[in-house]
């Protein structure tokens, strides 16, 4: 586990960044159905992700996207965060056994609102752009 970041409103400004590693699992996968009740075969049945030209059980997009509220919670700002909103694109299919960096740069401070603005990507192991976003964040202190 992480070492919990405490990045006060003061503390940050345009171009501060953070990223860390993750790697999508078997266990991810299931724990992610489980919790989503998400049966699709293209997340569930290699054969049929393989017929739609996969090489493998698709990842779970908002899995992939879930990973922005640790980005938010735990590393920018971190302790002080109250996640506002978070626009997702996906990019690029993933799957199990890739590694994901997931890196996220203060795009914007507002004071007044105690609102920062993140831009937010997770890219996999080859460097490939595989989800984007724009995260809003309040910071408590």
């Amino acid at each position: 586990m992480s070492e919990l970041k405490s990045y006060t409103l003061a503390e940050l400004s345009k171009g501060v960044t953070e990223s860390f590693t993750v790697r999508i699992t078997e266990e991810k996968m299931a724990q992610f159905c489980a919790l989503s009740g998400d049966i699709s075969p293209i997340h569930m049945d290699a054969a049929y992700a393989a017929e739609r030209g996969f090489p493998g059980r698709v990842c779970y997009g908002m899995l992939v996207a879930s990973f922005f509220s640790t980005l938010a919670g735990v590393y920018l700002p971190g302790e002080h965060c109250l996640l506002h909103s978070v626009e997702t694109k996906f990019a690029k299919p993933v799957f199990i056994g890739d590694e994901l960096t997931v890196t996220g740069v203060v795009d914007e401070v507002n004071e007044v609102f105690r609102e920062i603005t993140v831009k937010a990507t997770v890219t996999n192991g080859t460097g490939k752009k595989v989800c984007r976003a724009v995260i809003k964040a309040g910071v408590a202190k």
